[in-house]
């Protein structure tokens, strides 16, 4: 008789034992769906406040949300005069930063004449040199700085 009172004891702490861990899992699963869900929800903020910064970046100066103005020109002229200046630019700055010299962009040679990788083929020579000194001059501070 007491082998059996015995095992119904046992039978009963284990059956309350797996209650329990079943109860602890399913609380933990919810729990992880829950902060999931908020994730979801901050992100999906996120996503909204970002997409609202580009919409007034573009309202404010015309452009496409890229940092540079919108000057007129083809697509084409635009970006290969802000690829040029960039890159010439961010060259620029890093010769001027390894060689110890003052921030000045001013006195290159590249950025003065603003025609690198120009063709008449673009269009306007006078929006092109504007897009190229905008952007070397975004590409020297990047180079002075070392990126």
């Amino acid at each position: 008789m007491t082998t059996t009172n015995l095992k119904g004891t046992v039978g009963k702490v284990f059956l309350g034992f797996a209650l329990l861990f079943g109860i602890g899992i399913m609380s933990s699963t919810s729990a992880q769906a829950q902060y999931s869900n908020d994730g979801y929800r901050q992100n999906q903020g996120q996503d909204r406040r970002d997409r609202d910064w580009r919409r007034n970046r573009r309202g404010r100066n015309g452009n496409g949300g890229d940092g540079y103005g919108n000057y007129g020109g083809s697509m084409q002229l635009r970006q290969t005069a802000l690829n040029a200046g960039a890159n010439e630019g961010n060259k620029a700055g890093r010769k001027d930063r390894s060689r110890g010299e003052r921030y000045d962009y001013s006195d290159e040679g590249a950025y003065q004449k603003a025609t690198k990788d120009y063709s008449s083929n673009l269009g306007d020579r006078e929006t092109y040199r504007r897009y190229f000194r905008e952007a070397f001059e975004h590409g020297y501070a990047d180079g002075y700085q070392g990126y």
